[in-house]
């Protein structure tokens, strides 16, 4: 469990220029924020820092000088993850928080810049993928307007259908999961705002997401404004303006997988970082 926590918004998976690269304003704020988290980490007394960096980064189109600029300003080495690696890393994490009883396990995460699942009966996934299909990555590609129009709502999750129709046969090759979890911020508010219980309630009570309860979320949220999503509980102002889009990945993946509904895991993909590390810690 955490002895302390911090957070900054950067949404960098929606501060891309049309070529692709990550914008100047980006890149300060990124160096800003990894300097304000080093000077944290110091305060704590932390002996191990762990820095690494997804999908807006590994993806952009500078990403060689933009890790070049966080070493020599903050003296950290960013470790970019591969896609592969986020989807192993969160899949260890949640097969550690279930146990081994949860037998076959399918993990899913949505994050700003993309999406990943894995499957297996081990501790690593026998399958595991990473898609383009972040609610961030989606809400800055696909919308336009605020709130989408019911075009883009309607051609957005038609298109999210047929892109993950290959990946969902894949996934089905590996035999039925006898448990399917959800990671991330987006799977836990859309589970809150389907009637799970909120984040004081504590870590180890059940949630779960459905597929019917999703689908009456979107009918209405996909109607609000971001600052009117941010109105409701248990949605950030920071990410209100990814919601739909988040919520729109999330049903076509339950759709794609043929998933009625899943449960919320509360570890993600840092647990499965500082787990891999512990791990390694052990063994020397």
């Amino acid at each position: 469990m955490p002895a302390s926590s911090r957070r900054s918004v950067l949404r960098l998976a929606e501060r891309l220029t049309g070529a692709g690269d990550l914008s100047a304003e980006g890149v300060d704020d990124l160096v800003s924020s990894v300097a304000d988290a080093k000077k944290s980490a110091a305060k704590l007394g932390c002996e191990d820092l762990m820095a690494f960096a997804t999908s807006a980064v590994r993806d952009c189109g500078n990403v060689t000088d933009v890790l070049a600029r966080v070493r020599d300003e903050t003296g950290v080495e960013l470790k970019v993850l591969t896609g592969k690696d986020e989807a192993k890393l969160t899949f260890l994490a949640a097969r550690r928080w279930l146990g081994w009883s949860a037998g076959r396990l399918l993990v899913l995460d949505i994050g700003g810049g993309s999406l990943e699942l894995g499957i297996g009966i081990d501790e690593a996934p026998d399958y595991a993928k990473s898609v383009p299909f972040g609610a961030g990555r989606i809400s800055r590609e696909r919308f336009a307007g605020d709130p989408p129009t019911r075009t883009e709502i309607t051609e957005t999750s038609a298109w999210l259908a047929d892109q993950l129709a290959p990946v969902a046969r894949k996934v089905a090759k590996h035999g039925d999961p006898d448990r399917v979890v959800a990671t991330s911020k987006t799977f836990r508010t859309l589970a809150r705002l389907t009637g799970a219980a909120p984040s004081t309630a504590g870590p180890r009570v059940r949630r779960v997401l459905t597929q019917a309860g999703l689908r009456q979320l979107i009918a209405f949220v996909s109607r609000m404004s971001a600052a009117d999503l941010a109105e409701l509980e248990g949605v950030s102002a920071s990410r209100a303006h990814q919601l739909v889009a988040g919520a729109l990945v999330a049903q076509a993946t339950l759709h794609a997988l043929d998933l009625p509904e899943l449960e919320i895991c509360p570890w993600a993909l840092r647990e499965g970082v500082i787990l891999r590390r512990l791990d390694q810690a052990d063994g020397e």
